[in-house]
């Protein structure tokens, strides 16, 4: 068994809360998506959507696999979010575009999304640009721990696994810094 400095009931007590605030965060998500219609597994790929961008860019994004990336295309497209267009450089390649309705649906979810998010109410602007402190400096220290490297905003970057839990707790914590940075700034 490995020693960990800290490892104490303190650190217990903060795994709980952290536990518990993204369970929460992830309901909060679930319960969004459900009001707009729309997967969670979209609501980051909707983020991720400002210009037109190949299927593997969006992947690559998202930081998930191919076929999880098709998946949320064809759920877009259904609902008339988004579009796969050829690329004009090489006609092979589609770019999931998003149409006007999609355009639309992006705008009222981040501010939505905003609205919702407990640091929005629960903290003053200090504590908010403290607690993105944080949150951006553990972010930083697993990217080291998984051996890769960590620059301003790499930190925050999470494996998506081919689930819609993983797909909400990234989503959710992309949230937390793209709004705390919003909030902030």
């Amino acid at each position: 068994m490995n020693w960990c400095p800290g490892g104490d009931r303190l650190d217990q007590d903060i795994f709980d809360a952290m536990t518990e605030f993204i369970t929460q965060l992830m309901q909060r998500g679930e319960r969004l998506a459900d009001r707009f219609d729309v997967p969670v597994s979209c609501m980051k790929a909707l983020r991720r959507l400002d210009v037109p961008v190949t299927m593997k860019d969006l992947g690559q994004r998202l930081r998930c696999d191919p076929s999880f990336v098709t998946m949320i295309a064809d759920a877009l497209e259904q609902r008339g979010l988004a579009k796969r267009e050829a690329s004009v450089t090489d006609r092979r390649i589609k770019n999931l575009v998003l149409t006007p309705q999609g355009l639309e649906l992006k705008a009222s979810l981040e501010q939505e999304t905003q609205c919702v998010m407990p640091w929005a109410d629960a903290l003053t602007e200090e504590e908010r640009e403290q607690f993105l402190g944080l949150v951006r400096k553990m972010n930083v220290a697993l990217a080291e721990q998984d051996g890769k490297p960590a620059g301003p905003d790499k930190g925050h970057a999470v494996k998506v696994k081919n689930t819609a839990a993983a797909a909400a707790v990234a989503a959710v914590l992309e949230e937390v810094t793209s709004s705390s940075t919003t909030a902030a700034g």
